[in-house]
């Protein structure tokens, strides 16, 4: 059976209850670092779903915990946190990035959401040394959140994809886009990535998360990492990760 891609495919988000004004996103992408912190996050800080975001015109998966189904894409908060979590389990390829990008905008403008911070992994080029968190931001999202904190800036290069969008819409619009980069192995999940994804996410956001349990957490889904990160190899083209260079 060939799997079914239209050439945009859609994305709808539904909540039932608006979402705060800051939202924190991971997808599921090469190495799978952003997406196991956020993971992680929705899972320390005892989160609840709330919403979804429905896919059509790309290849479906349906996770499931314990014999209950889930969407692959879920929205968490909580009642003391002003912070929404978009935890992307449904692989979207680099080239359909745009879509999926422009349906969150959208989003964010239809529910006053005014800030959006990415944690991702990439596959760059790295020494020991470069085992850090970097970030890539809008001039307003880095004077409100970064100006205060020892995160260092990306030098140079270019992303493609969901995040390469986000950016360029963030841009020209009042929204505050950052996008948290960190080197990222292929093992999946890339447990140390996601842990220093986690601590930049708790220095910028205050929200008083300890990572350290972060290792035993990622052990214990191992083994469901693994069989999204086959899916994605195998969905995935030869090199159309996103890229970037320092």
């Amino acid at each position: 059976m060939r799997e079914h891609i239209t050439p945009r495919p859609t994305f709808e988000f539904t909540h039932d209850s608006a979402p705060s004004d800051v939202l924190i996103a991971g997808f599921s992408a090469y190495g799978l670092g952003g997406l196991t912190a956020v993971d992680y996050l929705i899972d320390h800080l005892e989160l609840t779903e709330y919403g979804h975001v429905r896919t059509e015109g790309l290849p479906s998966i349906t996770p499931f915990e314990k014999g209950r189904p889930r969407h692959p894409t879920r929205l968490y908060s909580g009642p003391d946190l002003d912070v929404t979590v978009l935890v992307g389990e449904q692989f979207v390829p680099s080239v359909l990035g745009e879509p999926l990008a422009t349906s969150i905008l959208e989003w964010t403008v239809a529910n006053d959401v005014s800030e959006i911070a990415v944690c991702s992994g990439v596959p760059i080029p790295h020494g020991p040394d470069a085992h850090r968190t970097f970030y890539i931001a809008t001039d307003d999202f880095r004077d409100a959140r970064i100006e205060d904190t020892d995160i260092p800036p990306m030098e140079s290069g270019f992303l493609d994809g969901t995040n390469a969008t986000l950016l360029e819409r963030g841009l020209d619009s009042p929204l505050g886009v950052g996008v948290f980069v960190t080197p990222v192995h292929a093992q999946a999940p890339d447990v140390q990535a996601a842990v220093r994804l986690v601590e930049t996410i708790d220095e910028v956001y205050d929200l008083g998360v300890d990572a350290g349990p972060l290792e035993a957490f990622a052990a214990e889904i191992q083994r469901y990492y693994e069989d999204l990160a086959e899916r994605i190899e195998a969905r995935e083209p030869e090199g159309a990760y996103d890229r970037m260079y320092m």
